[in-house]
């Protein structure tokens, strides 16, 4: 079946699967060392495993371990227009997340048309392919944070609503490959060759990847208009919320969200440290002055309502 042909239907399948018995052999035992967090001690535990996932995914990618996964077309139209296809997103966000940001995964399954009008338009739309769609930073920045979280949601959707991301996080994350701009790509790829080299650390605070350790998933899009607040804002909440920044004042110890150890470098492009990067979004109580930072285990439990 042609490309064309392909896309004239809706595709809701788990995707087209390059992979083999050969594929399975090399990531099982990667698997296996970092579900059982092998190695350091668990303050360097989380930060390793990540990036050794990174490594040899890679690799594993290259092997053709990949999973294509099948886009909507959009309807019998094709991909709905730039206006059309936000409207749709928005009223993802609006219908089907709460207003702590947990989602409705099962609600936008059963009636999935906006969220595939938005994937359609993303497929086919990015600010490489159509740079005069998107005329400054903001709208470029603001076009891949939407982006991401609604292929989140989708890659969430098409992998069978798994309840611990965690346990998936090799396919879901580098193996699924979905399609921006007419290029395949996974979330991994999105987020690290595509949205860090924007060079906005405060994005942290605005992308979900559906898990509960997640910033909190907002109800509207981000829009070219007013990003820079609403990202402060999103850097605000994060920050001063208990389970991502508590001070145990007695063992002058900070422990903060796992994100801030992953992006270290991203936030230290503008901050002398993370604690000083962190205190410049708390309301109250600042991480004192040669406090111990330690970093809290990330909750990958699916955001599910």
């Amino acid at each position: 079946m042609g490309r064309d042909a392909a896309w004239g239907r809706r595709f809701l399948s788990r995707g087209r699967v390059k992979s083999t018995a050969f594929c399975r052999l090399r990531t099982t035992p990667l698997v296996w060392w970092a579900a059982a967090g092998r190695g350091p001690g668990r303050r360097e535990v989380e930060s390793l495993r990540y990036r050794l996932l990174a490594v040899l995914l890679a690799a594993t990618t290259a092997a053709g371990c990949s999973i294509d996964l099948l886009i909507p077309a959009g309807g019998q139209a094709g991909p709905p227009p730039a206006a059309t296809a936000n409207e749709a997103w928005a009223r993802v966000l609006k219908d089907h997340v709460d207003g702590e940001g947990r989602i409705d995964f099962a609600g936008v399954a059963r009636a999935p048309q906006d969220l595939d009008a938005f994937v359609a338009y993303v497929a086919v739309t990015s600010p490489k392919l159509s740079p005069s769609s998107f005329p400054s930073p903001e709208s470029v920045l603001a076009f891949y944070i939407n982006a991401y979280n609604a292929l989140a949601m989708y890659d969430v959707i098409q992998s069978g609503f798994p309840p611990d991301l965690d346990a998936v996080r090799v396919r879901f994350f580098y193996r699924n490959r979905l399609l921006v701009g007419g290029r395949r790509i996974s979330l991994y790829d999105l987020e690290n060759k595509v949205i860090r080299p924007l060079g906005e650390p405060r994005v942290h605070f605005a992308l979900n990847c559906m898990a509960r350790g997640c910033p909190r998933l907002p109800r509207e899009p981000f829009r070219a208009e007013g990003l820079g607040a609403r990202l402060d804002a999103a850097a605000r909440e994060f920050l001063n919320e208990k389970r991502n920044v508590d001070l145990d004042r007695e063992k002058r110890i900070a422990w903060v969200s796992m994100i801030l150890n992953w992006y270290e470098s991203d936030f230290l492009r503008t901050s002398s440290s993370l604690a000083a990067f962190i205190n410049r979004y708390r309301d109250e109580a600042p991480i004192p002055a040669r406090w111990e930072i330690r970093f809290i285990p990330y909750d990958w439990t699916l955001n599910a309502q």
